[in-house]
């Protein structure tokens, strides 16, 4: 007979129920995890540290259904359980405290509970977590032994252990898994770890296969399967009565500035994050496209797209004032962005005035064969563009490097060029040239570790108006075409792939700001206590 539907496992649901009722033997089983939560535990860190781990509603709810829901011979009926909410809401700590309760306290001899994620040092965060508690807890400490060179903990009394896995766990064979808990499974490269694993504890007698995660955007992913999977089995627990799913998001009619959406995605809001910190993060989103796709995903625990539109073309407009006088006396910076022979290449200069205020001065080149090629195919008006000197035609159907050699030169005869950034892996030949021409080019990668900090600082110039491009055509064009990729830790550079259109002309942008931070940075501050006087 079918499990009767429960509120409280419903996606998206603002309310949530306990569901129905355990037997006598499931309600002492989830009172046990219970005390051993709000007894035994410590917090380790933050305001709470010290204090006893006091469970919120959710966390009861996880609880009830994974410990107390049974099958007719007493085992867990639960075997694997999928759960999704926003970032800041206490999911490293209640992960850590299932790991040590499975760990020492499941009565299970000999239990193996394994932490894996997409990478050792994200399983490491939940591993932090347990062995603090362990510290913090004077009864944990005297049954748990915390060997922090192997990432493990020891229950001797019952030969168990929780270990973190290792990036290479997928090629292990033999592990007979008690537990197995997977942090935040959006970031999962592939599935390669998950099928190894998945099956790993077929060998015990209630085993369980536990993911905690944040919405992530890969719709081919494990993460989503398991997204879509737990939804149909909310919708209908007799699809699959072993698995329990529980997802806390915004709806698609929700309003997302609405409190009320913020608390119903939301269930820790103003215990492990504050309201006034929400409505700060919300009145960015609101100013900023790639701001309200991390709210949506991190905050709201909606699924998005992986890029998203940078910059709206109103903000950019409004820098569209003419620029600063007296160019040729001060200092520039520039990014040089060659997209391949047949495409645009561009070069753009910055320069910060004394109020903080940057210019932005933008030249392009395009071989002039494919120019009315790319207006038919692109439907921009390259051949205006070129008419009106906002382009540089070079002779031929591929982009004479020789001529942007030539110009680049010229130009720094005008202006104070002091360092040039250029793709390292794409622009070698004339780099050494422009080098031996006496200009000083600077390899700049294209990663993530390059492009965030620069991509944040375009994007706030252009919202608090402290950018002047002087309406640039060609410039403008692209920004309105580009579009931001994100990582799993909300890192951030432009996509080319995923953008609408030529963005070679932002991307030599960002790369400019990028030089100008790195060579007019200060110097770090030295220690007098190493200083020989």
């Amino acid at each position: 007979m079918a499990r009767k539907k429960s509120p409280a496992t419903r996606s998206r649901s603002s309310s949530r129920s306990t569901g129905p009722e355990l037997t006598a033997e499931g309600q002492a089983k989830y009172e046990r995890v219970v005390a051993f939560f709000e007894k035994v535990l410590r917090h380790s860190k933050g305001q709470n540290a010290g204090k006893p781990f006091t469970l919120l509603p959710w966390q009861h709810h996880v609880l009830r259904e994974l410990f107390g829901r049974l099958n007719p011979d007493g085992t867990r009926q639960h075997r694997i359980g999928y759960i999704e909410l926003p970032k800041k809401q206490g999911k490293s700590t209640t992960l850590a405290g299932i790991a040590l309760y499975m760990t020492a306290f499941d009565s299970e001899p000999g239990a193996e509970v394994y932490g894996a994620a997409c990478d050792r040092e994200q399983a490491g965060i939940i591993y932090r977590e347990a062995a603090s508690m362990v510290r913090a807890s004077p009864a944990l400490s005297r049954h748990l032994e915390v060997i922090d060179s192997r990432k493990t903990i020891v229950h001797k009394a019952s030969n168990s252990f929780y270990r973190v896995l290792s990036a290479d766990a997928f090629r292990a064979e033999g592990l007979n898994i008690h537990a197995l808990l997977f942090d935040e499974l959006h970031a999962q490269r592939d599935r390669r770890l998950w099928d190894a694993l998945r099956y790993g504890g077929a060998a015990r007698r209630q085993p369980l296969l536990l993911s905690i995660t944040t919405a992530g955007f890969d719709r081919k992913s494990i993460c989503w399967e398991q997204h879509a999977y737990a939804e149909r089995c909310m919708a209908d627990p007799s699809v699959d009565p072993a698995f329990f799913g529980c997802i806390y998001a915004a709806g698609p009619e929700d309003d997302w500035k609405d409190p009320k959406t913020w608390h119903k995605a939301n269930p820790s809001l103003g215990e492990t994050i504050t309201v006034e910190s929400f409505a700060a993060d919300a009145r960015e989103a609101d100013q900023s496209p790639s701001k309200l796709n991390s709210f949506l995903r991190y905050r709201l625990n909606v699924w998005t797209t992986q890029d998203t539109r940078w910059i709206a073309p109103d903000a950019w407009a409004r820098c569209g004032k003419p620029l600063d006088a007296d160019l040729e006396k001060r200092e520039w910076y520039a990014g040089l962005d060659l997209a391949s022979t047949t495409d645009l290449s561009a070069l753009v200069l910055v320069s910060q005035a004394s109020d903080g205020t940057f210019d932005v001065l933008p030249f392009f080149w395009v071989p002039e064969a494919n120019a009315a090629e790319r207006t038919l195919r692109d439907k921009v008006d390259y051949v205006g563009w070129i008419r009106d000197g906002f382009i540089r035609a070079t002779d031929g159907n591929v982009t004479d490097y020789d001529v942007i050699r030539r110009d680049i030169n010229e130009l720094a005869k005008k202006y104070n060029i002091r360092q040039v950034g250029i793709d390292r892996w794409n622009a070698t030949h004339l780099a050494q040239l422009l080098q031996g021409d006496g200009v000083n080019v600077i390899g700049y990668g294209q990663g993530y570790a390059s492009m965030t900090s620069p991509c944040r600082q375009a994007e706030t110039l252009v919202l608090s108006e402290r950018m002047r491009h002087a309406n640039h055509p060609v410039l403008s064009w692209m920004a309105a075409n580009c579009a931001l990729q994100t990582d799993h830790q909300g890192n951030c550079k432009l996509s080319k792939a995923k953008s609408t259109e030529r963005i070679d002309g932002m991307v030599a942008l960002v790369m400019a700001l990028g030089i100008h931070a790195t060579a007019t940075a200060p110097p770090p501050e030295q220690s007098w206590d190493i200083i020989t006087l």
